[in-house]
């Protein structure tokens, strides 16, 4: 049985994408040219998880 979906592209809708500038939330469609530029550039960061040994190795150097 397949439940897949399958929309036209009259049926779809633009996803509104918010990110926060200076400790408030704003869409990015409302930046201006030169920050939807810097928006575009940015790099997202992924901390990965540490273990007790770890830590304790970087708190002994």
């Amino acid at each position: 049985m397949n439940n897949e979906i399958i929309l036209n592209d009259s049926e779809r809708q633009t996803c509104e994408v918010w990110t926060r500038v200076m400790g408030y939330h704003r869409p990015v469609s409302e930046f201006n040219i030169g920050k939807k530029s810097e928006f575009a550039t940015r790099k997202c960061f992924v901390e990965g998880k540490i273990n007790c040994e770890t830590a304790a190795q970087m708190a002994a150097e």
